[in-house]
């Protein structure tokens, strides 16, 4: 594809006009001034023919994918190969899709003589998930420059834009170090632990009950069994895909400010990220289960991820090490809501038979429907006795009791708390009954959630409670 460029456009203009005023005032020049004017178009014609072709000879490769983390700009870059035997200056673009944006809408290079160049572009993301970018479309100018040949080259690169975990950094930073949040206070061990260690000589002040018996009869002397707190458990995040989990929860806090190497502080997000979209419950839930897994990980237990919305979306099961967590981010990167009703029954049938080990459950959905509750509550009583289930949701909008916050300020505030109190009223009655099933529940609030998960996590860890 060839289109004019201004070169061609004011040479017309130069010419052109010049030779019409002289037919004009001299009848006898016209035959000279079609002429000179023929003499131009027909230099652009011939310009624009071997131009036609400028960029047949140019091929593109780029990587198949490229993994971004939201809100953190990565390159992404093209290589060009050339064989014609002259130096072309070449300006390229790249076609991605929503929400992927460039730094520059256009980037430069120089294609030397039969060799390579490299296009590189800057990308940012405003939301996790999985894109395309291309095709990459070139235009260089005509040997006489009359033209602008354009060509379109076949590029597909998959972009995968994982979750960012900075913005829980200073929050989850203190709980990572033993320190907790404000009153809370690092637990020891609880009790002697379950798991079998080894045999040793029976010492005055043993309890009868960790006596070996099979070993004392062998031995002839009393032999007693010591235990050692259990390591490696099986922590599960449970994740609600379905259309609880697609309504909206606030906005992305920004990044925080990161310092350059020489010691000066950066820009706390790159440019065009200040206006990030409005998250969802279920982008708040997928943050959560990173960071439960990377806390899992360094407490050496296994992790693993389930997914379900009006069937089983996903199941990876418990792992460890650096394939484990890159097999939960993958399944977590695609996760969108499903515009459905959640299936609580078929979901813990199939943990009950999946699982066979004793796992701890986190639950993550949204129960302010009370006929869905009804539901999660009968359901809850397949796995409540074989696992240690932890139900979280997300504080709904209001939901507080009538009498708490500032004074209100008109008559629709009134109505306004009085329907938070009776989504709150029957969240705390529902709370009750899956705590009579020895199910605990627990109300968050929309920007603490990975902190708060994580106290619970080792509050059960530090009192052995699976």
């Amino acid at each position: 594809m060839i289109v004019p460029r201004r070169r061609l456009l004011v040479g017309v203009a130069v010419v052109g006009l010049p030779a019409g005023a002289l037919a004009a005032v001299v009848p006898e020049a016209l035959g000279a001034s079609l002429a000179l004017l023929g003499a131009v178009l027909l230099l652009a014609a011939l310009d624009a023919v071997l131009g036609a072709e400028g960029l047949a000879d140019v091929r593109a490769s780029a990587p198949e994918v490229v993994r971004l983390v939201d809100g953190r700009p990565a390159p992404i870059d093209i290589d060009l190969h050339g064989e014609k035997p002259r130096r072309r200056v070449l300006r390229a673009g790249l076609v991605v899709d929503e929400p992927l944006r460039l730094d520059e809408p256009e980037t430069g290079a120089t294609l030397p003589a039969a060799g390579s160049a490299r296009l590189r572009w800057s990308c940012v993301s405003v939301r996790r998930g999985v894109y395309q970018a291309g095709p990459c479309v070139i235009e260089s100018p005509s040997l006489l420059g009359f033209w602008s040949v354009r060509a379109s080259l076949p590029v597909s690169i998959e972009v995968r834009v994982y979750p960012t975990l900075l913005r829980e950094r200073r929050s989850v930073a203190a709980l990572f170090l033993g320190r907790g949040s404000a009153g809370l206070r690092a637990l020891r061990p609880v009790g002697k632990g379950r798991e079998f260690e080894k045999l040793r000589e029976y010492v005055p002040g043993d309890a009868m009950e960790d006596i070996h018996w099979k070993a004392t009869a062998r031995r002839g002397r009393p032999i007693t069994k010591l235990f050692q707190v259990e390591r490696t458990q099986e922590v599960y995040v449970v994740i609600d895909a379905s259309r609880l989990s697609a309504r909206p929860s606030g906005r992305a806090q920004p990044l925080p400010v990161h310092e350059s190497a020489d010691g000066e502080a950066g820009a706390a997000s790159p440019p065009g990220v200040e206006d990030r979209p409005a998250l969802t419950v279920l982008d708040r839930f997928v943050t959560a289960a990173l960071v439960l897994s990377l806390a899992a990980e360094r407490q050496g237990d296994r992790y693993g991820l389930v997914v379900f919305s009006n069937g089983m979306d996903s199941f990876v099961r418990a792992g460890t090490g650096r394939a484990q967590h890159r097999a939960i981010r993958e399944a977590l990167v695609t996760l969108h809501p499903r515009l459905v009703d959640p299936d609580f029954e078929e979901l813990f049938a199939f943990l009950r038979t999946r699982l066979r080990r004793r796992a701890l459950l986190f639950v993550l959905t949204s129960l302010d429907d009370p006929a869905l509750a009804e539901r999660f509550a009968r359901a809850i009583a397949i796995v409540s006795t074989q696992h240690l289930v932890l139900v979280n949701q997300l504080r709904p909008e209001g939901a507080w009791p009538l009498f708490s916050g500032s004074a209100v300020s008109g008559t629709d505030e009134i109505y306004r708390r009085l329907a938070g109190h009776l989504v709150w009223s029957e969240l705390l009655e529902l709370g009750a009954r899956l705590r009579g099933r020895g199910v605990p529940s627990a109300l968050l609030e929309r920007e603490q959630v990975p902190q708060l998960l994580l106290e619970q996590y080792f509050r059960v860890k530090g009192r052995q409670l699976l």
